[in-house]
């Protein structure tokens, strides 16, 4: 297991780095008294403004959880003021924001969170400058360059200039994984848990240049066409085992890691499946449930770049999701690499 003492401060920055591209979106959370029928009122009790996106996200919280590596975002804002925000933000945790492309026709991406306490959230968005994001404004051989070594792509089924197929049965994501894979970056790819009818088809052309593929359940069912949770909602471990093997037949070449609230299965070609179990969190302790699964998404992205076995980087994620879950945004709630790894030795007493 590591240890706080094996965690080294991003003041000295190690080798190698990660780059997060993709979605890039300022959060509008507001917390209500509960969730209205149409044409009722509700309060919103509290507002939170944050920077959101699955690279938004995973990029932060690899700052929050002390990566002692290099930071870097890639992507599309609006040049207007919720793009200054979004830039402001990654500043301030010391990531180079050389990637981002500041377009002057779109505004940048934007979400209305609906929040109530102990329950699911509701998002209202608008694709903004996201919506433009293409393989051509990625560099992928840039980063490289610099020493990078990891490259997240995230969210698929969010990118509509990304997720198209086109005539040549490729898709934007499928090339843009290809040339990191190229540059020498191991690709690391995250979906939304969109409802469109193509989702199996668009996703599926990108994973065979996809070395780790970190998922929810939900996200995992559609990519695969399995069950994966019965009429009352529990969960169907039998058909996350099935999903799993059927994404690595589908071409994901190193890991493909499924999480749910309750348990995490690691795919790895030619092994048996590593199942860890998550962290309890009582209801009440649950301020929001967004940006939880991006939570533990960069404490693997962490745990791969710095080589740790399965078994820690899965305990360290769960930690990191269950911190997330106390806070109001997505990413105010992570805490440093330290106190996951002290919270792991805890748990081993």
């Amino acid at each position: 297991m590591r240890t706080g003492e094996e965690v080294h401060s991003r003041d000295s920055q190690k080798p190698g780095g990660i780059v997060c591209a993709g979605n890039f979106i300022v959060d509008r959370v507001h917390t209500l008294s509960y969730w209205p029928e149409q044409g009722n009122l509700a309060y919103i009790l509290h507002q939170d403004l944050g920077v959101g996106g699955g690279a938004a996200n995973v990029v932060t919280d690899l700052a929050s959880l002390g990566f002692p590596g290099k930071l870097a975002a890639a992507g599309c804002i609006g040049a207007d003021p919720d793009g200054e925000i979004v830039k402001a933000r990654l500043l301030s945790a010391g990531i180079n924001i050389g990637g981002l492309t500041a377009l002057t026709d779109r505004v940048t991406a934007h979400t209305h969170v609906m929040n109530v306490p102990g329950q699911n959230r509701t998002f209202f968005y608008h694709g903004g400058a996201n919506d433009a994001v293409t393989d051509a404004l990625v560099s992928p051989q840039t980063f490289a360059r610099a020493g990078y070594r990891l490259f997240y792509l995230g969210y698929l089924m969010l990118l509509p200039g990304l997720d198209q197929i086109g005539p040549d049965g490729r898709s934007g994501a499928s090339r843009l994984l290809e040339a990191a894979q190229r540059a020498g970056l191991a690709t690391c790819v995250d979906f939304v848990s969109s409802e469109d009818p193509e989702f199996a088809a668009k996703v599926g052309v990108a994973l065979p240049f996809c070395d780790f593929l970190i998922i929810n359940e939900i996200e995992a069912g559609r990519a695969t066409s399995v069950t994966v949770r019965d009429a009352e909602g529990n969960l169907i471990e039998a058909g996350l085992l099935d999903a799993g093997e059927r994404l690595l037949a589908a071409g994901v070449t190193k890991g493909a890691i499924i999480h749910a609230p309750e348990i995490c299965f690691w795919f790895a070609p030619a092994a048996s499946p590593i199942v860890t179990r998550s962290r309890p969190v009582e209801p009440p302790d649950i301020v929001s449930t967004v940006g939880a699964g991006d939570a533990f998404c960069a404490a693997v992205l962490y745990g791969l770049h710095e080589d740790w076995p399965v078994e820690d980087i899965c305990a360290a994620a769960h930690g990191a999701a269950a911190h997330c879950l106390a806070g109001a945004t997505a990413t105010d709630g992570i805490p440093n690499m330290t106190v996951l790894l002290e919270d792991m030795e805890e748990l081993t007493r």
